[in-house]
């Protein structure tokens, strides 16, 4: 015992999710619009709506108050849209980090200024997903990035992300497999699309495993699908995979599985761009060129993931500016509105 009081200190027990949602609730009226948006988003992953995804928002939510303005300025953007288009917020409280250091997201850091306080964080990112939903409608994007942290917001959110770090676990697999709404699986930082694919297969398969304590079973989603981010090699040279040939290869792959439900967003940064942020504009235009010319494409390609914010660029922690990354450079809002509108009228 004390060996592991040595190796891990035990600060404090946190509230189970249960206990959060209930001293931080949703009223019905705003559960049943998430409902609705739930089925709106659901039929452009099953075929039943030609509607257009855009996931798109800041690398990192870190600050509250810019990202809710970024929020309440993409609201006015989808009812211009909503025609075509489905607009799901990026509000990404969750940070992997390569090497374990540094800023880790809002959960970690509610104030990226000072220490960590996980307790608070949990508060703070409830009452984010929560003011988005109520205030604008939105039921918004995170990463799974923590599977057992999952229900905190299980109630608040439209979609759900494994990152390239994460889809090769069991325990994120299985999690995935579980969830009641679209899961999108990225190809692992080698670029295997063997093991994406994988991954899909074992979330939309039925799930016996250990969860938060309890044993559970799962139904597995069928809503779970494939986001292509690129690839890093040994020598850490990134290289694309959202070209034409890159998206033929993979329906011809994902038909060979016979997976529910063929689906696949493109993330316009990290490895696909390079983390140059501007190079999402041409990258998504390409993507898009590439639906226009192959029915295969059109039909599997759902949706864009973009990277965007109030200010474009990034800076360091405590420069101060409002609405400007402190993680991945992120496209600015002008150039972001624009983009938007330029996709409307390509789908």
């Amino acid at each position: 015992m004390d060996k592991e009081k040595m190796q891990m200190n035990f600060i404090r027990r946190l509230p189970i999710p249960e206990k959060i949602k209930e001293e931080f609730p949703i009223s019905d009226e705003v559960a049943a619009v998430k409902a609705a948006r739930d089925e709106e988003i659901r039929k452009v992953f099953t075929g039943e709506s030609d509607k257009f995804i855009l996931i798109i928002g800041p690398c990192s939510a870190d600050s509250e108050e810019p990202v809710m303005e970024y929020i309440h300025r993409l609201r006015k953007v989808q009812d211009k849209v909503a025609d075509r288009i489905i607009i799901i917020p990026r509000i990404y409280t969750n940070k992997p980090r390569t090497t374990g250091k540094g800023y880790k997201g809002m959960l970690h850091q509610p104030d990226p200024e000072k220490d960590p306080d996980l307790l608070e964080g949990l508060i703070a990112i409830r009452r984010l997903h929560t003011r988005a939903l109520t205030e604008c409608g939105f039921s918004c994007a995170d990463e799974m990035l923590y599977p057992e942290n999952h229900r905190y917001l299980s109630d608040l959110l439209g979609y759900v992300a494994v990152g390239a770090r994460s889809v090769e676990d069991q325990i994120h697999r299985l999690t995935a497999s579980g969830i009641g709404i679209p899961c999108g699986m990225k190809n692992p930082t080698s670029g295997d699309i063997s093991v994406m694919l994988n991954s899909i297969e074992a979330a939309q398969s039925r799930q016996m495993f250990v969860y938060r304590g309890w044993e559970v079973k799962t139904n597995g989603n069928p809503l779970a699908h494939a986001i292509l981010r690129g690839r890093v090699n040994q020598d850490g040279v990134t290289f694309p995979n959202y070209h034409f040939e890159d998206l033929d290869r993979l329906y011809e792959r994902y038909s060979e599985k016979g997976l529910q439900n063929m689906a696949c967003i493109v993330d316009t940064n990290h490895s696909n761009s390079g983390k140059r942020y501007l190079q999402q504009i041409r990258i998504a235009k390409e993507v898009l060129h590439s639906r226009s010319h192959n029915d295969h494409i059109r039909r599997m390609v759902k949706g864009l993931m973009i990277e965007s914010y109030l200010e474009d660029g990034a800076q360091k922690i405590g420069d101060g500016v409002f609405g400007k990354s402190i993680t991945d450079p992120c496209l600015g809002w002008e150039k972001s509105e624009q983009l938007i509108y330029e996709i409307a009228e390509q789908v």
